[in-house]
């Protein structure tokens, strides 16, 4: 099955998982990617371990869970950039490439002679897609970019934890993994233009700015006021109840949008009375009455065990969930039957499938697919330099000399 970006073409030069995440959805989608990767170690993430896939025997394979997260539908090259003889076979290999991404700090590939300006008037259709912790401008255009210190910079770890403990970052690299999706979103828009002109164009995308991007309601909720937003823990900052409550024999999470919800609620939690006090009878005054409501609420789902909660809440079509560790999301029989784990054959795990985690997207007429594992250190290396028409005395030269 042929994928929306099917005879696209993807120079991957990126490493971790920002400019990765976005080339595995650009693969997901059907575009061939080639990631180059250095000679010897490559991508930083292969040692981003443990934990490692295990094989078929149960062994501990190279491949580190990390790597294998970001880098399907890709095959690997191996090149050293920092050579003339790899510099020149960068460009060879780009030369019927659509796109090019990566993600090394600002000022690095202009080094090595693979900087946008230099290969735009070379490769005139040729989508430039960079990513960095800060961008290409600004006093701080220079910074190594990392999601823990993009969290810290970018405002989330002074919203994220509880009013007395420390900032807190999100516990999954989430800057990270929505400026590989804003790159994806960019580079989409840029290849429409490009079937259109036949114009390439150059892409910059900041961590930092990709992170204040979706600070979403609360950034408007600063913008509008001029007021810091304070910690309020596992709270909604502008609906109430919407959060994790206590049960008697744990929790869940009730969320409660509206206030004709709230009513309904109250109906079930046997607790109307709440409704004649003013505190309690509108949403603005539930979040003005934070502390006070919480208290007041908390006692009520005290009293019943959390089965009882979520059976009774879904009857009511109220908003609720149990909160889950990973064995529970996984064994799910919604997740399965969303299909958000597919498995791959890999050389390195015998018999043994690789698990990864699907990509989320539904499309009824070209869905994702799912074409090539993961790939080894250089996997593919001789098979991406023969079709660019390079001998087999030519290949061995390369090798010979350390360029791949």
């Amino acid at each position: 099955m042929k994928g929306p970006l099917d005879g696209i073409k993807v120079f991957d030069l990126t490493r971790v998982l920002a400019g990765p995440h976005c080339t595995q959805l650009l693969g997901d989608l059907g575009a061939e990617v080639i990631k180059v990767e250095r000679p010897g170690s490559g991508d930083d993430t292969r040692g981003f371990a443990p934990p490692y896939q295990s094989n078929d025997k149960g062994e501990e394979t190279s491949e580190s869970a990390y790597y294998t997260g970001a880098n399907r539908n890709k095959r690997s090259i191996t090149i050293n950039l920092s050579t003339a003889e790899g510099q020149a076979l960068a460009r060879k290999l780009m030369a019927d490439c659509d796109i090019l991404v990566e993600n090394f700090k600002t000022g690095t590939l202009e080094r090595y002679g693979l900087g946008y300006e230099q290969l735009k008037s070379e490769f005139p259709r040729l989508i430039y897609c960079s990513v960095t912790g800060f961008g290409q401008t600004g006093p701080y255009a220079a910074r190594p970019g990392y999601d823990g210190l993009i969290q810290a910079m970018g405002g989330v770890m002074s919203l994220t934890g509880v009013p007395d403990g420390e900032p807190m970052k999100v516990a999954v690299p989430i800057c990270d993994l929505m400026a590989g999706m804003y790159a994806t979103v960019g580079i989409l828009a840029a290849v429409r233009h490009q079937a259109e002109t036949g114009e390439g164009q150059f892409i910059d995308i900041g961590m930092l700015d990709t992170h204040i991007g979706w600070l979403a309601n609360q950034g408007m909720n600063y913008l509008a006021t001029g007021e810091n937003p304070d910690r309020i823990g596992n709270m909604h900052p502008n609906i109430l109840p919407y959060q994790v409550m206590p049960t008697s024999d744990g929790y869940i999470v009730l969320s409660v949008g509206n206030d004709p919800t709230f009513q309904r609620f109250c109906k079930l939690a046997e607790c109307e009375h709440l409704l004649e006090d003013e505190r309690f009878q509108t949403n603005a005054a539930r979040v003005s009455n934070r502390d006070h409501v919480t208290s007041v609420l908390n006692e009520i789902t005290n009293k019943k065990p959390s089965a009882w909660w979520l059976e009774e809440l879904e009857k009511e079509k109220i908003g609720c969930g149990p909160i889950n560790n990973l064995d529970q999301v996984f064994d799910d029989p919604h997740v399965k039957a969303r299909e958000m784990v597919v498995e791959m054959e890999h050389p390195a795990m015998g018999t043994k499938p690789m698990k990864l985690i699907a990509n989320p997207i539904k499309l009824s007429k070209t869905p994702p697919t799912y074409r090539k594992a993961p790939p080894m250190l250089g996997q593919h290396t001789d098979d991406i330099l023969k079709e660019a028409g390079l001998s087999d005395d030519e290949i061995a030269k390369l090798k010979d000399d350390g360029t791949v």
